[in-house]
């Protein structure tokens, strides 16, 4: 009789178990995190570490390169492309609902043989990109402080303050770890927050795309905006129009990823197999939709191009949206207030992006922690007593942005390296699950509700060209001639991180890192 009531029990609790939680145990996991996220949420997390003004620093050095044209119409081009990759990455979610994600989708895709290996360096290059996103955002968030409190001191040539390295190091330094501080404390702090963000970008970004034409009356013609065509060799140094056109789309090509962010999630989400891919898809959709249409506003409300650049305008040529957004305002009111505004509007989206960053960023190095795959693992895997969150792990991502940002003190290029950076490890840590899915064997893959079917192998495959192109452009100089303060330390960066990591494999981690370990046993059920 108790051994039926007990049969009984656990049916019924197996009835009541989370689907996602489910498929977790599944794949040799138990719960530890909270699942208390629901779709919304991971929604605002998700659509947070895109971020609709994310693009802002770059909008300048890209409109510079090719003219408005290369610039609107390769937004259109990276979101088709885009797209690919968001749904090969949904189908494989919906399959593996764990917060080690990329990593662990690598291990479970490239089969007993490869799983290791792929595992090792999908980890690594998501680790890269992640820690270096952190420090993309407090870049972007400083700078625009540092236009901010330039305008509302008098601007630059009005006797304005404009933030020395020192003082923009600080910002930096103090963005990453308020961040760090949000992360500490429960998760629902942070979706509180995020949630608060979906809407201050929802409705800051409509404010800002509706009212910056209005007010920058007359405004640039349709004919300017979508068909000219024009490089700046003297500027850049780029002789070679397709050059340009590539460096002119590295915009789009920035501020289109980070949607992995719900696949970080998923062992706090509930009905993560479902709810993942579509957080996954939506927020694509939404950042496609409103960052063309920012790009598009910027551009028709354009007064004069060549002016935007000149350091010595209000600005200091150190913000070209800024410089844009000032002379509508000022052009208009005839002061700075409205350009204000706009520009904490933009500001709020990089402090949101760079806390939803943070967030992912902690999850995946507590993830990598649990399968001992970081030294002092045992360290940076530990949860918080209280909340539940893997703090350790916070600080860690912290600390390293925070070394990240020191060159800020006496180099130009740090924001073009670190961006670089964080974009190739972001979006390099996609293409090893998607290439591992493009030619595994079908048999060997359980799908989840988001199935792909027979198109599987043509969407993974411009999936994985794609982003091999993205990481290519990434690599490439920016300006000519080369210098030091011109240089893009990025691929110098990444030789020496990526070499010492698989030195490490071939001397020592191959031997005992065998990818995602198992905390639950399937078979009986035991922890």
């Amino acid at each position: 009789m108790g051994s039926r009531m007990d049969h009984l029990n656990g049916t019924a609790q197996a009835l009541e178990m989370d689907s996602g939680e489910k498929r977790l145990n599944e794949l040799g996991y138990k719960q530890e995190l909270r699942r208390e996220m629901t779709l919304f949420k991971t929604l605002a997390i998700t659509f947070s570490s895109m971020a609709v003004f994310t693009g802002t620093p770059l909008y300048g050095p890209s409109l510079i390169y090719a003219g408005p044209a290369s610039l609107i119409w390769g937004w259109v081009v990276v979101s088709f492309f885009t797209w690919f990759v968001g749904i090969a990455m949904a189908e494989i979610c919906s399959s593996f609902p764990t917060t080690g994600s990329l990593y662990f989708w690598a291990a479970h895709l490239a089969g007993p043989r490869w799983g290791p290996f792929a595992s090792w360096c999908c980890a690594w290059l998501e680790t890269i990109g992640l820690i270096s996103g952190i420090g993309a955002q407090a870049y972007s968030g400083s700078q625009t402080l540092q236009i901010i409190i330039l305008l509302g001191t008098g601007t630059n040539k009005g006797g304005g303050y404009f933030a020395s390295r020192g003082v923009f190091l600080c910002m930096y330094i103090g963005l990453t770890i308020i961040w760090a501080v949000l992360n500490t404390f429960a998760l629902q702090v942070i979706a509180f927050l995020d949630i608060i963000s979906i809407w201050w970008q929802v409705i800051g970004g409509l404010v800002v795309i509706i009212m910056l034409p209005l007010v920058a009356q007359p405004t640039q013609s349709a004919s300017y905006v979508f068909t000219h065509f024009e490089t700046s060799p003297e500027s850049t140094g780029i002789q070679s129009k397709p050059y340009a056109v590539i460096l002119s789309v590295i915009l789009s090509q920035y501020c289109l990823y980070g949607y992995d962010t719900a696949a970080h999630l998923t062992e706090e989400t509930k009905g993560a197999d479902r709810t993942g891919p579509i957080a996954i898809l939506s927020s694509i959709g939404i950042i496609s939709l409103f960052g063309w249409a920012y790009n598009l506003a910027l551009t028709f409300s354009i007064r004069d191009p060549n002016y935007l650049y000149d350091v010595t305008n209000e600005t200091a040529g150190a913000l070209v949206p800024a410089q844009i957004i000032y002379d509508a305002f000022h052009g208009r009111f005839h002061n700075s207030t409205g350009a204000i505004i706009f520009l904490i509007i933009i500001w709020g989206s990089f402090f949101f992006c760079g806390l939803s960053v943070t967030t992912s960023a902690a999850r995946v190095v507590y993830a990598l922690s649990r399968d001992e795959g970081i030294p002092f693992s045992s360290i940076w895997r530990r949860l918080h007593p209280k909340y539940k969150v893997p703090a350790n792990a916070v600080w860690l991502c912290a600390a390293i942005c925070i070394v990240l940002g020191l060159p800020i003190l006496k180099l130009n290029v740090v924001f073009t390296a670190i961006l670089s950076i964080s974009t190739i490890g972001w979006v390099g840590g996609y293409a090893i699950p998607i290439f591992a899915r493009l030619v595994m064997a079908e048999k060997d893959f359980k799908p989840g509700p988001f199935y792909l079917g027979r198109a599987r192998r043509p969407i993974c495959l411009v999936a994985f060209l794609w982003i091999c192109y993205t990481c290519s452009a990434f690599l490439l100089p920016t300006l000519y001639p080369l210098k030091w303060d011109t240089f893009n330390y990025a691929p110098i960066a990444l030789t020496v991180a990526l070499s010492l990591i698989m030195l490490w494999w071939v001397l020592d981690a191959r031997k005992w890192f065998k990818g995602p370990v198992r905390n639950f046993d399937k078979q009986n059920g035991e922890f």
